[in-house]
C-alpha cells in the first residue's frame, strides 16, 4: 500500500519502528487489513530494552529542546500541521485500511488531528506562570517547567488523534514523546506522526515512536527517565497503568472506558432522537470509549422510538470501507467480535429483546438493537465496543437520574429534550465529566477538556486548557536582590 508515496512509502516503515530515524526492531508483526485480512506491511516490535534506549535518547535531546526559543517550538508543530493538511487523503487512507474506519469516521479524525496540531503550535507562545504576592524586595514567581520524557500507551479505535492528542501538546511544552502506539494501528496510529514530526523538522531523539506488547508497556512506566505516562485505553488495562506507575512515582493521566447514558426525553422531537442515537451508537462500529452505551428513552416514547431505531438500524449498509459508502466497516479483530456476541446472548438470556441484528460475517457485525434491557442486564453495565444498541426505558426523570448514573463508569452522557431547562436540571444530577445537552455522546473538539469520573480516569483532563497542567509542573522561584541575613 503507497509503496510509492511522498508521504510514508512502504520501504520506508515496514519492517521498521522510529527513534528519530527508522530502525529495524526486535522482532516484527504483520500489519493486517481487518476488512480482508490482507497484510499492509510489516511493523518492528519493540522490547524493554529498546524502550529503555529511546527513554534514555529522549532524556539528553530533551533538555536542548525545553532550552530552545518558544518560537522554535511552535514552527514545528506549524509546519506538522502542514504537512497533515498536504497529505490528508493519504492519512485517511491509512486509517480506513488499517483501522476499519468509515471514510467519514476517517476524515472527521484526520480533520481533528490536524487541529490539534494547530492548538498545539500556540502553547509555546502562551503564559507559562504567575507572579505571585511577596514582601517587597522579592520577586515571587510560579511558573510551569517541562516534565521531561512523556510515554504515551495509543488505543486502536481513533489511533492517530488519541496519540496525537498527548504528543502535540507534550512537544509543545518542550518535553520529550516516547510514543507505544496500539500495534494493530500502528501506521496510521504511529507512523504517520513519525512521518509529519520528521518531516517538520523536530529535532531527532524527541519523538520515539515503539509499536510493543505488555512488556514494552510495562517498560515504560518503570522506566526512570520517563516522567509521566498518558493512557487511554480500557479501563482494566489503565488500572493496572495506573498502579505500575503510580509505584514509580510517575505523574498519570488515565482516559478509560465508558458506559455512556444518552437520555431521550418525552419532548424529544423523535426524529433527531434517532439521528442521534444512530451517531452516538454506531460510529465506528461502537468502538469508541463514548460511544452511546445506553439509549434510556421516557415511556412515552419508547414503542416509536423502539420502532424506528429498528428500522434506522436495518438500514445501514455494513462492507468494506476501503471499496464502498458504507456506515458500517470492520471490528478491529476476531477478539472484539466474540466479546459482543457473548454480550448480546448473554443479554438475551437475562431477559433482553433481540430487535434486530446480533449476527456477523468474519469481523462484520450487524447493526444490532436490544431492547427492554434491564438493570440485572449484564448489556446494561458492560462496555461492548460493537454497533449495539442498548434501550432502556423509564417513567420518570428521576428514574432517568437513577439509571444513568447506576455504572463504575462516568465519562459521557447526553440528553435530548426540547425543554433545555428541564434537561440542565437533569444533568446537575449526572456523574459524568463530559455532559451534552441536545446533542449525543461522542463529541471531542480538542479545545475542550476531555475526561472522566469514575472508572473512566483518574480524575485528570487533556485538551484545551488542561494540557499545559498535564504536560508541565510548577516551580515556585524567588528573586532577591542580595541573600539575607538569617539570624541563626
Amino acid at each position: 500500500m503507497h509503496a510509492t508515496s511522498e508521504f510514508l512509502p512502504t520501504a520506508l516503515w515496514s519492517g521498521k519502528l522510529f527513534d528519530g530515524q527508522w530502525q529495524t526492531g526486535a522482532s516484527a508483526q504483520d500489519v493486517i487489513e481487518p476488512a480482508t485480512g490482507t497484510a499492509l506491511g510489516q511493523i518492528a516490535m519493540t522490547d524493554p530494552a529498546g524502550i529503555a534506549a529511546a527513554a534514555s535518547t529522549a532524556a539528553t535531546a530533551q533538555r536542548d529542546w525545553a532550552a530552545a526559543p518558544y518560537e522554535t517550538r511552535a514552527q514545528v508543530l506549524r509546519r506538522a500541521a502542514q504537512l497533515a493538511e498536504q497529505y490528508n487523503d493519504e492519512i485517511v487512507e491509512w486509517l480506513v485500511r488499517e483501522s476499519g474506519s468509515t471514510r467519514l469516521k476517517a476524515g472527521f479524525e484526520a480533520k481533528v488531528n490536524t487541529k490539534a496540531l494547530h492548538e498545539a503550535a500556540a502553547l509555546p507562545s502562551r503564559s507559562i506562570g504567575d507572579v505571585l504576592p511577596s514582601e517587597p524586595g522579592r520577586l515571587n514567581l510560579a511558573r510551569r517547567r517541562p516534565l521531561g520524557v512523556v510515554g504515551v500507551i495509543a488505543p486502536f479505535n481513533f489511533p492517530l488523534y488519541l496519540a496525537m492528542r498527548a504528543v502535540a501538546p507534550a512537544l509543545a511544552l518542550g518535553n520529550a514523546v516516547v510514543l507505544k502506539p496500539d500495534p494493530r494501528t500502528a501506521v496510521c496510529g504511529g507512523f504517520v506522526i513519525a512521518r509529519l514530526f520528521e518531516l517538520a523538522g523536530l529535532p531527532a531523539g524527541l519523538l520515539h515512536v515503539l509499536p510493543g506488547d505488555g512488556a514494552a508497556g510495562a517498560a515504560l512506566t518503570s522506566d526512570p527517565n520517563i516522567a509521566m505516562i498518558q493512557f487511554t485505553g480500557s479501563t482494566g488495562a489503565g488500572r493496572k497503568v495506573g498502579e505500575a506507575a503510580g509505584k514509580h512515582l510517575k505523574k498519570v493521566s488515565l482516559e478509560l472506558g465508558g458506559k455512556n447514558s444518552l437520555i431521550i426525553l418525552d419532548d424529544a422531537d423523535i426524529d433527531l432522537a434517532i439521528a442521534n442515537t444512530a451517531w452516538g451508537v454506531y460510529l465506528h462500529q461502537g468502538q469508541i470509549c463514548m460511544a452511546t452505551g445506553r439509549v434510556l428513552v421516557q415511556r412515552s416514547l419508547y414503542p416509536r422510538f423502539l420502532e424506528k431505531l429498528v428500522a434506522k438500524a436495518k438500514s445501514l449498509k455494513v462492507g468494506n470501507p476501503a471499496t464502498g459508502d458504507v456506515a458500517i466497516g470492520p471490528l478491529i479483530n476476531a477478539q472484539q467480535r466474540d466479546h459482543a456476541t457473548k454480550i448480546v446472548a448473554d443479554a438475551q438470556a437475562a431477559g433482553a429483546t433481540l430487535a434486530t441484528g446480533g449476527g456477523y460475517q468474519d469481523l462484520f457485525f450487524e447493526p444490532t438493537v436490544l431492547s427492554d434491557v434491564g438493570r440485572d442486564n449484564p448489556a446494561f453495565h458492560e462496555e461492548i465496543f460493537a454497533p449495539v444498541a442498548v434501550v432502556v426505558p423509564f417513567d420518570t426523570d428521576d428514574e432517568a437520574v437513577e439509571l444513568a448514573n447506576d455504572s463504575e463508569y462516568g465519562l459521557s452522557m447526553a440528553i435530548v429534550s426540547s425543554n433545555v431547562g428541564r434537561a440542565l436540571k437533569l444533568g446537575e444530577r449526572l456523574r459524568t465529566g463530559l455532559l451534552h445537552i441536545n446533542d449525543q455522546t461522542v463529541n471531542d473538539e480538542v479545545i475542550n477538556p476531555f475526561g472522566g469520573v469514575g472508572a473512566s480516569g483518574n480524575g485528570t483532563s487533556i485538551g484545551g486548557p488542561s494540557n499545559i497542567d498535564e504536560f508541565t509542573q510548577w516551580q515556585w522561584l524567588t528573586v532577591k536582590g542580595e541573600a539575607p541575613a538569617y539570624p541563626i
